[in-house]
């Protein structure tokens, strides 16, 4: 039987903490792409029957809201909740078989794997994904034993996942403003058997006083933008212990020197860049 949803697409280059919270009050379901430009994508999706543009431009108005420019295209599918958002083709990166909820049983590999359910999208096969888990997994395989670890803007939790997988004597700390992403981490953590090792709570950064409690952290891991990145900074360096390590991705090419900047300016050493397509990662090292 089909069913139909509409899809409202906002491109953002900077949004705000209203905007996304009226997106999350309004739609059924919400994701967020990060695109090669360094911009994003915000995404709503509305059951057929329940949405009108005029409605939601009534409700944005009302919250005084001012909406970015955005684009509705009608979904058809028997199920477009699986087809179209939390639907991904497994994938093998490093140490690590990424498959989706949608998949019952997990792939046929000798990775570690790791069932995430995506229905927020969170870039759980993004590229810049693919470089932090990279970069994770080098250093582990270096011999690095981090006992407490920070997962800043967690999202699905994926970070998270493969870190508690590698050290399972680690304990991970993840936040993330939004509180869906929060739910979509623990849920995560539960259905890959890493629960003990991982708490998850909403925060704006590093602002939250529930950090300092396992400040320092041995390796902060924060795949969000380069603007937060650059702002958090100082914040990281003062919750990063000495001789730990930083995974910092979610920016490009041309971004790339002023994040590393703003974390060397700290007292921080670039170790190492990882290039996929047009995104970058950094491993930074506090010494």
């Amino acid at each position: 039987m089909e069913s139909k949803c509409w899809q409202v697409i906002f491109r953002v280059s900077d949004a705000q903490t209203e905007f996304m919270d009226f997106l999350d009050d309004f739609f059924d379901v919400t994701a967020v792409n990060y695109l090669d430009s360094g911009d994003e994508e915000y995404v709503g999706y509305a059951n057929y029957n329940n949405f009108s543009e005029q409605n939601m431009l009534s409700q944005a108005s009302l919250k005084k809201i001012e909406l970015p420019p955005y684009r509705i295209i009608e979904l058809k599918s028997e199920n477009w909740l699986k087809d179209y958002v939390i639907k991904f083709d497994a994938f093998e990166v490093a140490d690590f078989c990424i498959y989706g909820a949608h998949q019952e049983h997990p792939p046929h590999t000798d990775k570690i794997c790791l069932q995430i359910y995506a229905a927020t999208a969170f870039g759980s096969n993004h590229q810049t994904t693919r470089a932090c888990i990279t970069a994770i997994s080098e250093l582990y395989h270096q011999g690095f034993l981090p006992k407490s670890i920070l997962d800043m803007g967690c999202g699905s939790g994926i970070l998270s996942l493969c870190a508690a997988k590698l050290w399972p004597n680690g304990k991970i700390v993840g936040v993330d403003i939004d509180d869906e992403a929060v739910v979509v981490t623990l849920s995560n953590a539960q259905n890959n058997g890493v629960s003990s090792q991982i708490e998850a709570f909403v925060g704006d950064g590093y602002t939250d006083s529930r950090l300092n409690k396992k400040t320092p952290y041995d390796l902060i891991l924060s795949n969000i933008l380069a603007n937060p990145l650059k702002e958090f900074a100082p914040h990281l360096a003062g919750h990063l212990a000495q001789g730990g390590y930083a995974v910092l991705s979610g920016f490009v090419d041309n971004q790339v020197e002023e994040v590393v900047k703003a974390h060397t300016s700290q007292g921080l050493k670039l170790k190492k860049i990882y290039k996929i397509d047009n995104w970058r990662a950094a491993l930074l090292q506090k010494e």
